[in-house]
């Protein structure tokens, strides 16, 4: 075989074993972390334990579906592997689930975790990881940042809404009402008990009579109870959590105070809630 024409032909042989080697690399498509050809990783934070812990059911409601889309094929052939930690309604618990989920379990995205608090302890980091924070479970405003914390999305109906709606309809039924509330004191409750000022405008001062606030860490609201009766309320606006929700409908019972109830929408479940209060002393709400 003549030089050239033998030159020629290794740079041939050469140039085709490059090509189908870059081929086979520009085939390879890049994902970020927690998503492949075949399986979308997708992390979670739910209160299973704690003083929330009648949320859990969320979770398991969530993974049960997820199971559903599997055995259908998943999604384009990918399975969704979710991965859902127990965080107890505790902030720091929160951030350590979160870390974990981010930097061991290498997720794609935290979906639906649960709680006003716990949120508010991940977003600045999630944030700063470019890990999607997707579909918070909770409806405070703050979730509707885009300018600042692009990478949270918010999905419930917001708090401060909500409790406008009361006062709206507080203000056209009963302009005489003397308004006793009960709140959770963190970012939540006071989301709560802002809408509802505002709802009621100049008139917040003289027809909120008495505001109570209980720490999440408390066993009971019991007291609380009896100071709002005691204020003369003839409507409660009740901001609380499953369990504490409960107890308050029970103790409401209990002691003969039958004001006009809003109950907020986070508590509105018949089996976390109205069961365990007992149905009859549920009637009205």
């Amino acid at each position: 075989m003549p030089s050239t024409t033998k030159k020629l032909a290794i740079a041939s042989a050469a140039f085709a074993m490059f090509a189908a080697t870059s081929s086979g690399a520009l085939a390879q498509k890049k994902y970020d972390p927690g998503a492949t050809d075949t399986e979308i990783k997708i992390g979670n934070i739910m209160p299973y334990s704690g003083p929330a812990s009648a949320y859990g059911v969320i979770g398991k409601t969530e993974e049960a579906y997820f199971k559903k889309i599997n055995a259908e094929g998943g999604i384009n052939g990918r399975k969704i592997n979710f991965i859902s930690y127990d965080d107890a309604y505790s902030p720091p618990k929160t951030v350590e689930q979160t870390r974990k989920l981010v930097e061991s379990d290498e997720v794609l995205f935290v979906f639906n975790p649960l709680g006003t608090p716990p949120n508010s302890a991940i977003q600045k980091y999630l944030n700063s990881k470019k890990v999607p924070q997707l579909f918070v479970a909770t409806g405070a405003t703050k979730w509707n940042d885009p300018k600042n914390f692009p990478w949270t999305m918010g999905w419930q109906p917001n708090y401060q809404s909500e409790t406008q709606i009361y006062a709206k309809y507080i203000l056209k039924e009963m302009p005489n009402a003397k308004i006793g509330v009960l709140y959770q004191n963190d970012d939540y409750g006071k989301d709560y008990l802002k809408g509802l000022k505002d709802g009621l405008g100049a008139k917040a001062a003289s027809m909120i009579v008495m505001e109570e606030s209980y720490e999440v860490s408390a066993p009971t609201i019991d007291s609380h109870i009896v100071k709002l009766k005691s204020s003369g309320a003839d409507v409660f606006v009740n901001i609380t959590t499953p369990k504490f929700a409960a107890q308050a409908i029970k103790k409401n019972n209990e002691i003969g105070w039958k004001p006009v109830h809003f109950l907020n929408n986070v508590s509105a479940s018949i089996g976390a809630v109205m069961k365990p209060a007992g149905f009859d002393a549920g009637q009205g709400i």
